[in-house]
């Protein structure tokens, strides 16, 4: 599948530009020894987070990003190239989580997003939801994490 363009720039794109099937891809983020230690000495202090030695004894056999900092890292590249700056409201959650590959020092990630589906609501018709599957990559096209997001974007013309 080839990634598709936005008609509209981010800071234009409103409900109506977001079509189900469509693919895109952004990135790349660099991922840091230096800031999977510092991530997880504050939010995910787990040995093989911290501790570049004690990681080379864990299962992992080796130093690897808290999936939390996977998290935020796909949140930063969501932000910066896919999700409306204009007509963005909010989002009630995601679903499917899924670290599925470890995230090591070097990794180059970028984001693949889908649009599984859109739907007007039925109760405020200035909006819709837009549901995303998103997939992080590393340099090797290896997908590291995957879910499901859910936004509520503004309407065009309401």
């Amino acid at each position: 599948m080839t990634a598709a363009t936005f008609a509209s720039p981010i800071d234009d794109r409103y409900f109506e530009d977001y079509v189900t099937g469509s693919s895109y891809e952004f990135g790349d983020i660099a991922v840091s020894e230096a800031e999977i230690i510092e991530f997880a000495g504050r939010y995910d202090p787990q040995d093989f987070h911290t501790d570049p030695a004690a990681a080379m004894s864990s299962p992992f056999g080796g130093l690897i990003a808290s999936g939390w900092l996977t998290a935020a890292l796909m949140m930063r590249l969501f932000a910066d190239h896919y999700l409306s700056r204009n007509a963005s409201l909010s989002s009630p959650g995601i679903d499917e989580l899924r670290w599925k590959k470890p995230v090591r020092p070097g990794d180059l990630l970028r984001i693949r997003v889908t649009v599984v589906e859109t739907r007007l609501s039925r109760s405020k018709p200035d909006r819709g939801m837009v549901r995303s599957l998103i997939e992080v990559l590393n340099q090797s096209g290896e997908i590291v994490m995957s879910m499901i997001a859910m936004n509520l974007l503004g309407r065009r013309n309401p």
